[in-house]
């Protein structure tokens, strides 16, 4: 576990260096990345390579004991490359090509692109291969989808539905190109969505989709293998952007040693509540990539603001709170975004630990005192891992689904998934978020939202986790397509009908209108974005809709199935009735709790052979109180708290548990 910071040796005098150097090493820092945007600098020709200027640089911060992860420079193609290839420039569906001046500006099937970005990461790697400050490589720097429509990514897609259907017959089959004539009779007819047409075919735009997550992949296995040949006791990783995103993380991140995020928590005051909430789904979304530890590779210092207007600044505690909530939720390393606030360039206001004034302030020494704790808990909290004991399930397919075809008024995957999670978090159940296509088998309680796209092999795989013993809880917009976005033609929810023990007799998109669901004991609450009429077929109805044409109907039942239960919910509610739900279903399962946790304060635990560290974190502006069951041993303030755990405006408390504990017996409502 360690200390970083995002640092550009090319946009300082190189006198600045060592005294960068040496209050990085006295601040507790031990990590820096660099060169992410440095191609010009690094080959200002075609064919001049100029390694010195970085050369001098790492050795530098390597006599102060600090190491150095090398980001790959392709993210910036430089001008020159630009003026003499141009076929490197991404185009916009009406074929004009995106002109340079920002980053993120190349098409990742150019073949002048892949070519000079193999040659600048193969001189790279085997130039830094031995360097002893050198420990690992960021490669590229925050992947999205282009959405080019060049002729190269034209060709190539062609070929990618060649691959995947081998035939015009079965692509026309599996995309029902029959409607409005939109049959192929020849591959060259098939191009990338030109033009910008709305009416495209639902299925065609999900493999487009897809398409372009195998194109970043594929340009990211090019500088992959070229580091796995020079650099093999390197680490490689990647830092996505945050959520919701077109692309692909999971198949990006697979063959990488560990996801990196860049995660910047909003700091606004109207956010002062929710904004630790949607962060905490991140992190959990960023640890479920490849279901282990990963490391913050750009986190806050100061306001961020430059083709934005400027946020608030972070109020005292706010770096500190939320870094250790990264840690929290399975962060092991933070490298903060940046070292210093740049004098010129687009990034002028995204604001580093050091203002402009080049005087550390009060962030600076906030951050002085993270590091004094990380650095001082590194030791503990080592190879320890975060373990959720209930799941979300998620996907890209999914999220790109519902983009293409919006299905009701304020209805989105992603809010909805939100929701879900930040009812879990607020109700103390230790959650992961994984992909759908995950082993499941460890979760007693698993929440599958609106799985709008659903085959036989997820359904089997869901079915047998509520057999084996699992509480499943089914959302609205289940089973309505299979994997190539093609309706199907069974009563929803489709292959999990029978698990449910209801169908859906028919829905509406109620949008924003506003209805009311009622349960067994009396309870009502709000409901909108969508409402399934349910037909139990051995389900038991527990909430019942009170108004429109189907007051009196079931709106969620839930089913014994095996050794478990399927819930099914055919609508979006308020908060508060997930809160029991998921309460109540954690309980059934046996899960550890945290009841009676404050608004805006959360916990998580870092578990390890021998030890549980649970962390509380007071993530509000405001001074919390969360009563525990008994006295623990606080291993920061290295002193005993509790009951009463007090805790100021953005505090943060780490707890040592015995090995075996039951979240019942720790917390107590307030």
């Amino acid at each position: 576990m360690r200390m970083g910071v995002d640092y550009y040796p090319e946009h300082w005098e190189r006198s600045m260096w060592e005294q960068d150097a040496r209050l990085m090493r006295d601040t507790g820092v031990s990590l820096i990345r660099v060169a992410e945007f440095a191609w010009s600098r690094l080959e200002p020709e075609e064919g001049r390579y100029e390694f010195g200027w970085l050369d001098d640089a790492i050795d530098v911060f390597y006599k102060y004991g600090i190491q150095v992860v090398i980001g790959t420079p392709s993210c910036t193609p430089p001008n020159w490359l630009v003026e003499r290839f141009p076929d490197v420039l991404p185009r916009d569906a009406m074929l004009n090509p995106r002109y340079p001046g920002i980053r993120g500006h190349r098409c990742y099937n150019s073949p002048s692109m892949r070519v000079f970005s193999a040659r600048i990461v193969g001189k790279l790697a085997s130039h830094y291969a031995h360097h002893p400050a050198v420990i690992g490589w960021q490669i590229d720097n925050e992947f999205s989808l282009n959405e080019c429509h060049c002729e190269s990514c034209n060709n190539r897609f062609r070929e990618w539905l060649s691959e995947k259907y081998d035939t015009l017959e079965a692509l026309n089959r599996d995309w029902g190109t029959v409607v409005w004539s939109g049959e192929y009779s020849s591959w060259e007819q098939i191009t990338t969505p030109l033009g910008g047409a709305k009416f495209r075919n639902p299925s065609y735009l999900l493999d487009w989709k897809r398409f372009e997550t195998d194109s970043v992949v594929e340009f990211q296995q090019l500088q992959v293998n070229i580091l796995r040949k020079y650099c093999p006791d390197h680490f490689v990783t990647h830092n996505i952007w945050s959520y919701p995103m077109s692309l692909d993380y999971y198949k990006l991140c697979e063959v990488l040693d560990f996801a990196s995020l860049d995660y910047y928590p909003s700091t606004s005051p109207d956010k002062a509540v929710s904004g630790g909430y949607g962060g905490a789904l991140t992190l959990d979304l960023a640890r479920g990539i490849k279901r282990q530890n990963f490391w913050i590779m750009e986190t806050i210092s100061g306001p961020p603001g430059c083709w934005f207007p400027m946020w608030r600044t972070p109020q005292p505690g706010f770096i500190r709170a939320f870094a250790w909530q990264c840690i929290a939720r399975g962060a092991d390393t933070l490298v903060h975004f940046r070292w210093r606030s740049a004098p010129y360039g687009a990034e002028q206001f995204w604001h580093g630990l050091i203002d402009h004034s080049n005087v550390p302030g009060r962030r600076f020494e906030e951050y002085r005192m993270l590091c004094e704790e990380v650095n001082r808990l590194s030791p503990v909290l080592a190879e320890s891992e975060v373990l959720g004991e209930a799941a979300v399930l998620h996907s890209h397919d999914l999220y790109n689904a519902f983009e293409i075809q919006p299905q009701a008024e304020g209805m989105n995957y992603f809010d909805n998934l939100k929701l879900y999670h930040r009812a879990l978090t607020k109700s103390g159940i230790l959650t992961d978020v994984v992909n759908t296509t995950d082993d499941l088998d460890q979760y007693r309680l698993i929440i599958a939202p609106s799985l709008y796209l659903l085959d036989e092999k997820l359904a089997d795989k869901l079915k047998n986790c509520a057999k084996n013993g699992a509480t499943l809880i089914l959302t609205n917009r289940t089973g309505v397509k299979n994997r190539s976005n093609v309706c199907w033609m069974h009563p929803l929810p489709a292959h999990l009908a029978e698990a449910a023990g209801v169908t859906v007799a028919e829905y509406d998109p109620v949008g924003h209108d506003v209805h009311t669901i009622r349960l067994q004991d009396g309870k009502t609450y709000s409901c909108s974005q969508w409402c399934d009429v349910l037909e139990p077929t051995g389900a038991e109805t527990i909430a019942w809709y009170e108004d429109d044409f189907y007051a009196g109907k079931p709106a969620v039942t839930v089913h014994s199935y095996g050794k478990g239960q399927v819930y099914y919910t055919g609508t979006v509610a308020e908060e508060s009735f997930y809160l029991e739900l998921f309460g109540k279903a954690a309980d059934h399962a046996g899960l550890t709790r945290f009841a009676g946790l404050p608004e805006g304060v959360q916990i998580s635990i870092r578990r390890k052979e021998d030890a549980n560290y649970l962390f509380l974190l007071n993530l509000t502006p405001k001074q919390q109180t969360v009563v525990l069951k008994g006295t623990y041993r606080s291993i920061l303030q290295e002193m005993n708290v509790g009951p009463a755990v007090h805790m100021d405006p953005y505090a943060v408390e780490i707890i040592e548990l015995d090995q075996e504990f039951g979240g019942k017996s720790i917390a107590a409502t307030v």
